[in-house]
């Protein structure tokens, strides 16, 4: 199922993406919810950021480009973002002032749908809402 968060009529909800038309979700993904008959057009609709996230975590180099060499670390390096950083589709990106370069990287964005502490690999995929692509943009 393909979930989006939107603006509509001044309210904020979550749908479900169905062709080019959205169903309004009874509660945030993040809860049980239900798909309602409560539909609007895609195209009449602001789509916003997936979720209203309370931190972002990155993992670094992992494009092998950026290794320049370099052996992979053995364990990747974690670094986290602001959580005023993530903006929805076709937002503006707004560019610090005195930065020379930006930097663009396509990512793979998994969303967590609950607070969890010390994953193992056996039960990591439990706590996964879902997945949507991002684009990370870096000052220079």
């Amino acid at each position: 199922m393909k979930i989006a968060r939107y603006l509509a009529h001044g309210q904020i909800s979550y749908g479900a993406v169905e062709g080019d038309s959205v169903k309004e979700l009874s509660a945030s993904p993040f809860e049980e919810f239900t798909i309602t008959d409560h539909t609007h057009k895609i195209s009449e609709v602001k789509l916003l950021a997936p979720c209203e996230p309370t931190k972002v975590l990155a993992v670094g180099l992992n494009y092998s480009s950026h290794l320049h060499d370099r052996p992979a670390p053995e364990i990747p390096m974690i670094f986290f973002k602001t959580p005023n950083s993530v903006i929805g589709p076709g937002d503006t990106i707004i560019r610090p002032k005195g930065t020379e370069k930006l930097d663009a990287e396509a990512e793979l964005v998994i969303v967590v749908k609950d607070r969890c502490h010390k994953l193992t690999k056996a039960n990591a995929m439990e706590h996964i809402l879902g997945y949507t692509c991002g684009n990370d943009v870096s000052a220079r």
